[in-house]
């Protein structure tokens, strides 16, 4: 069962997301909250897998608040949720630690596959928040890697974390989190979902 934290200001969304969500069957909703700070806390207190998140809120905005979870509750893979597809948002939200970034125009089931592969550890990205993303990479595609940063960032790509590639590669997670800074500024990027989608983009993904 995928445990899912809603955070949005507007009541009737977060109610139609309830519904949506629980006719799933292998997701539940175990908490719901109007603003951000009250997310963060929720996202603590439940430690759920996937905190959807809106952009637009009052007191401290979307970006704000996956700061905050990703702070307080490293274990929430956060999922952007909103109506805003604008290109500095999408980048924020990543930035801030989102590992994906879906529009609430889209369709139940596309909802359904993100929140699903946000909880594998995967990316769930709308097209446009992919493009920005891309874009914002392309300039670094010719990037040189070393062998041992190639291994990392496939192995990032697959969605494992530093503990896991550690455990993975018979090094310390010290070394990893060395080797992941290195291939951030090589490729270009800052953060671990760009470099997912830069590995996917550039042929170094599984």
């Amino acid at each position: 069962m995928i445990d899912v934290l809603l955070v949005d200001d507007h009541a009737m969304v977060r109610a139609g997301l309830a519904r949506l969500l629980a006719a799933a069957g292998d997701v539940r909703v175990v908490a719901e909250a109007a603003d951000g700070e009250e997310g963060a806390r929720l996202a603590r207190e439940h430690d759920p897998d996937v905190a959807l998140v809106d952009l637009a809120m009052p007191g401290i905005d979307g970006i704000e608040t996956t700061r905050r979870i990703r702070d307080r509750a490293p274990g929430v893979a956060v999922v952007v949720l909103t109506a805003f597809s604008d290109r500095q948002q999408i980048l924020g939200a990543l930035d801030a630690g989102a590992v994906g970034y879906l529009l609430k125009d889209a369709d139940p089931e596309e909802l359904l596959r993100g929140v699903r592969a946000a909880a594998r550890g995967e990316n769930p990205l709308d097209p446009k928040a992919a493009h920005a993303v891309l874009t914002r990479t392309a300039g670094h595609a010719g990037a040189t890697l070393t062998r041992r940063e190639r291994e990392v960032l496939q192995l990032v790509a697959e969605g494992l974390p530093n503990k896991q590639i550690a455990r993975r590669l018979g090094i310390s997670e010290k070394t990893v989190k060395a080797h992941l800074t290195k291939v951030f500024e090589a490729i270009g990027v800052t953060d671990r979902t760009a470099a997912a989608l830069w590995a996917h983009r550039n042929g170094l993904a599984g």
